[in-house]
């Protein structure tokens, strides 16, 4: 698989918080890389106060594209002290106008596993090739599309730490061999997913036991389908709303377990260290 990585100039930086006497700012960029033949451009964020490698976590976007949802959570995940990664998994420019559109952009990843798999990890390696990142401590994060995505890629044996699903598929054509996932598997779903059903749930959990993982399965009561994007409204009725709490609760419980299988605490623990 033919690589390339090229840095876009135009980073930006906005002032955060730090400890104290230190001048902490979030950098952001914009990273143009190929998977193949195909160009992509994703997003890199990082803390650029802390000057030590430490851990990756890759961001995968809904099933749209490449979006402000998906940028704001690298952001998010910059400011704890991780350099975030969100990817492009559709090439670069390319975000659907609709969910019609939407669903034949991510129909090509559904039906054709390897291709999502290949895609993720071109992605994966972007991430590793920097300077500021430990290459040997990388997880992924992924929400709707991006769910099934960084599923995908654990079950694909890649050296992840551990991977989380944020209201994302969790069937598969290609079940995961006895031994082949790495790290650890965190699925956030919702009790009242439309997309995603109990069977759905309970096929996933028979899949992990026998492929002898680490797993959790996290049902919310009463959330829909992305339960997380405060754009998908309130109304549970159309199949996706948003949820405050459910949302509010799965980054929390995202934050206690990066800091698990990264061993990790806070930026200022990160920004601390020689």
């Amino acid at each position: 698989m033919k690589m390339r990585l090229t840095l876009l100039a135009g980073a930006c930086a906005v002032l955060l918080c730090a400890t104290p006497g230190a001048q902490a700012a979030l950098h952001t960029e914009a990273v143009s890389y190929q998977d193949g033949d195909a160009p992509l451009e994703g997003y890199l964020a990082y803390d650029d106060a802390v000057v030590i490698p430490r851990p990756g976590v890759l961001v995968v976007h809904e099933w749209k594209g490449l979006g402000e949802y998906a940028k704001h959570r690298a952001e998010q995940l910059a400011q704890l002290g991780y350099v975030a990664f969100a990817v492009d998994m559709y090439g670069k420019g390319i975000y659907a106008k609709d969910h019609e559109e939407a669903g034949q952009l991510a129909g090509a990843y559904f039906s054709d596993r390897s291709k999502t798999r290949q895609r993720i990890r071109a992605a994966m390696a972007v991430l590793q090739q920097q300077a500021m990142v430990d290459p040997s401590r990388i997880a992924a994060i992924g929400y709707c599309f991006g769910g099934m995505t960084v599923l995908e890629l654990a079950r694909s044996g890649a050296p992840v730490a551990g991977v989380a699903s944020f209201h994302g598929a969790l069937s598969t054509p290609q079940p995961a061999a006895p031994q082949q996932i790495k790290g650890r598997v965190l699925v956030f779903h919702g009790a009242l997913d439309q997309h995603v059903t109990a069977a759905h749930v309970a096929a996933f959990k028979q899949e992990m036991q026998e492929a002898a993982a680490s797993f959790r399965v996290v049902v919310y009561e009463g959330a829909a389908h992305s339960f997380t994007v405060p754009d998908a409204g309130s109304d549970v009725t159309t199949g996706r709303a948003y949820h405050a709490e459910a949302d509010r609760d799965s980054w929390q419980q995202l934050e206690q377990f990066l800091r698990e299988i990264f061993g990790t605490a806070t930026l200022a623990a990160l920004s601390d260290r020689p």
